[in-house]
């Protein structure tokens, strides 16, 4: 397989793949519904996109001064949210 392509020539369509998939994925349009659990004060966000693909992420753990700050969160807060590292894909 290396032979065929040469290390480089594989290592640009790895990254051109990257670059399509980066853009088709900056054109869906998204859905994102927020539940919380109390008891371990996390939250579960799910992202739905319009093409059916969904993507579910977990808080680590919070405190409960941040759970309660966090719970008050609209969907552009999840969205900014999710630019931390605060997260953990489930």
């Amino acid at each position: 397989m290396f032979d065929s392509f040469g290390i480089s020539n594989m290592f640009t369509y790895i990254c051109t793949n990257e670059i399509i998939k980066i853009n088709i994925m900056k054109n869906l349009t998204e859905t994102i519904k927020v539940s919380a659990n109390h008891s371990n004060r996390t939250f579960t966000i799910r992202k739905t996109y319009t093409d059916g693909s969904k993507v579910k992420y977990r808080t680590i753990p919070l405190s409960q001064e941040e759970f309660d700050r966090e719970e008050m969160n609209t969907e552009n807060d999840w969205k900014q949210f999710l630019k931390l590292d605060d997260y953990y894909i489930v």
